[in-house]
């Protein structure tokens, strides 16, 4: 029986955490003669929160080492990856009392506890790296090695990481890697711990692993790269004014990322493993912040990893860069199977992101506040499902226990109350709110000009807008003022007014996510967008695709009407196996056989490596192909190139 149908549904809403998107007072104070009665003013409020409370910030100090001193860290062509520096101004402030009115207070206090960075010992034989990346690198020191945990981003952050462990720690080698889970923060800067490849070195990581480490960067990575880029605000500049981190941590880094395959998967809780003379025990949590995921712990060290299962935020049970909505349920039961296996087993917890949790009772009380979380979020938000509410309804007057608010690691930083209860909506009921009226609505373009054109023109928007925004509803107020920017988008005053009101909103909001995305919406209205593509397609990733997933790949791209009357048929002949490729109805399929298509107009054979020098358009050199090439001209003829600088407030 899982975890989850062993704790029973109705048991996750006996507790609750910490708060959605929340305001600053003076904002809230703003807003509040303009909300519908019943409905509080702001979702919670950052006033009243125990900022005497320091705890968290001994524990982001404790088992200091040293600071990565090296100045940015630079890539291909001199390209800075990195920038440690770019957060200094986080350390100016002696206090919380002393943030500045462009931050949420709450959201500064954060912002400064992620911008420690440098070398920390957790306890005996396990070291962190942190603050040079989005992630932490662990470090495990092993009878004659080390085993490395979550080697970051990109190659040149972790090749840094590594460097700075064995300046203070000595030259020891990799003796094994381990993913937690297949998000690329986890595991694209592999080839900066092991630059050529695992070899002997056992590289673990939960099954399934290199599905989802594929799948998600591939099918729709362009869309979510471009969302990313306002998530997590890598286009803004590094201040009080922009941005100040994510909440989850700082900000990504811009270098190689890599894929070394695993050579070990874990597939079944209580399975233990011994790296380098160090006992691990592995606790399997699928479908939680990850379709596949692992915690594990060191026994005889009396640590755990919780990889990015209970951190010292809200988490995302939908991020908002895209992804496949995760199962609130299923996280809240495994966190309660994770009390069970480590109450009494561990003096400290570690995560993947941000500063350890010391002493038992504090990773029990970290474990149960963050199970209560999830599970009221989910049942809470089931249950006014059931007394027909949509996820905006529920969204706007879900509240959480009061005595649980002031919980600083369920803050609402990273992920929201807000959108995360319009995830669990949408796992269950999808886009569709049951009104007809939403059935069969307009796309935004002419939704908008059928309501500036009901308002009375673009002037009288402008006019409208600004009387909401006098009146407090900035919400009511970027509502029409985007319905103006589409209907015209060379409205250069809409354009300013709006950038002006999403600033607003941004440096209000307690979750540093909604922040970056109304703050980079704002600069690209008022400067166009800034190209930023991140690579997190590398030679690696492709490799690691499988043909099949190859195949799927470019399905997605062909243009379906402009294919429609094309009918093809080829073989790709790899190693022994035939692909059969056949195009018709503008949907390209395959099959996958040991013996070649009798009804095949053209058969390649080749390798993997020359495949994907094929699709990256290096030619077809050591390729042989039988039967009519132009078959293949006019496949890739009907694939459409991804835009990866589409824009996104603007039509």
């Amino acid at each position: 029986m899982t975890p989850m149908n062993r704790r029973g549904f109705a048991a996750a809403a006996m507790g609750a955490a910490a708060a959605a998107v929340s305001l600053n007072p003076q904002t809230a104070e703003a807003l509040a003669g303009h909300l519908p009665h019943g409905v509080p003013a702001t979702p919670t409020e950052t006033e009243g929160l125990p900022y005497d409370d320091d705890a968290d910030f001994a524990d982001a100090d404790r088992g200091f080492v040293a600071a990565f001193t090296g100045g940015p860290i630079t890539g291909a062509a001199g390209k800075t990856v990195w920038d440690p520096a770019a957060y200094r101004f986080l350390a100016g402030a002696a206090d919380d009392a002393d943030a500045p009115g462009t931050v949420d207070p709450s959201l500064w206090r954060q912002a400064r506890l992620l911008s420690r960075q440098g070398l920390y010992r957790v306890t005996d034989r396990i070291y962190q790296v942190r603050g040079l990346d989005l992630s932490n690198m662990t470090i495990v020191e092993g009878d004659t090695g080390v085993i490395v945990i979550d080697p970051l981003i990109s190659a040149e952050t972790a090749a840094a990481a590594l460097r700075l462990y064995r300046d203070h720690r000595g030259d020891r080698p990799v003796r094994a890697m381990i993913y937690t889970h297949p998000h690329v923060d986890h595991f694209g800067g592999c080839r900066g711990v092991l630059p050529n490849g695992a070899g002997d070195v056992p590289v673990l990581a939960p099954k399934g692993f290199m599905e989802h480490a594929v799948s998600e960067n591939v099918y729709v990575g362009t869309a979510m790269a471009r969302r990313a880029a306002y998530m997590y605000g890598s286009t803004l500049p590094k201040n009080a004014g922009a941005q100040v981190g994510c909440g989850l941590g700082l900000t990504v880094s811009l270098g190689t990322v890599g894929l070394i395959a695993p050579t070990r998967f874990i597939g079944a809780t209580g399975e233990e493993v011994t790296l380098d003379g160090v006992r691990i025990r592995f606790q399997m949590t699928p479908g939680t912040e990850c379709q596949e995921e692992m915690n594990f712990l060191f026994p005889d060290l009396r640590a755990v990893c919780m990889a990015e299962n209970a951190t010292h935020t809200m988490h995302n049970v939908l991020t908002l860069r895209g992804a496949q909505v995760r199962d609130a349920h299923a996280w809240a039961g495994y966190l309660t199977e994770s009390i069970g296996l480590y109450e009494g087993a561990a003096d400290v917890a570690f995560a993947s992101h941000h500063w350890p949790t010391w002493g038992n009772d504090a990773i029990v009380a970290l474990l149960t506040h963050q199970r209560d979380l999830y599970g009221y979020l989910h049942d809470q938000t089931v249950r006014l499902i059931n007394q027909g509410m949509t996820g905006t309804e529920i969204a706007e007057t879900f509240r959480l226990p009061p005595r649980l608010e002031g919980v600083w690691a369920n803050r609402g930083y990273y992920g929201s109350l807000s959108h995360n209860v319009k995830a669990v909506y949408q796992r269950y009921m999808g886009w569709f709110d049951g009104n007809p009226a939403h059935l069969w609505q307009h796309p935004p373009v002419e939704e908008a000009r059928r309501w500036v054109e009901s308002l009375g023109g673009q002037a009288a928007v402008r006019a409208r807008a600004r009387h909401y925004a006098d009146r407090g509803d900035l919400r009511f107020a970027v509502t029409l003022l985007n319905h103006a920017v589409f209907n015209d988008p060379g409205d250069a005053e809409a354009k300013r007014r709006l950038a002006a009101l999403y600033t607003r909103l941004g440096r209000s909001v307690e979750n540093a996510v909604w922040r970056n995305f109304y703050l980079t919406g704002a600069r690209e209205l008022l400067h166009g967008i800034t190209p930023h593509a991140t690579a997190t397609l590398g030679p690696d990733m492709y490799l690691a695709l499988s043909i099949g997933q190859i195949i799927d790949s470019l399905a997605v791209r062909v243009d379906g009407p402009k294919a429609w009357s094309l009918r093809i048929a080829m073989d790709w002949r790899i190693g022994a196996d035939h692909w059969h490729l056949r195009l018709a109805n503008g949907l390209l399929t395959w099959t996958r056989d040991t013996r070649p298509a009798p009804d095949a107009g053209l058969t390649l054979t080749m390798t993997k490596p020359q495949l994907i020098s094929l699709l990256a358009g290096k030619g077809t050199a050591g390729i042989t192909m039988t039967g009519d090439p132009g078959l293949l001209t006019r496949l890739l003829s009907v694939l459409d190139s991804p835009d990866t600088d589409f824009p996104i407030v603007t039509p």
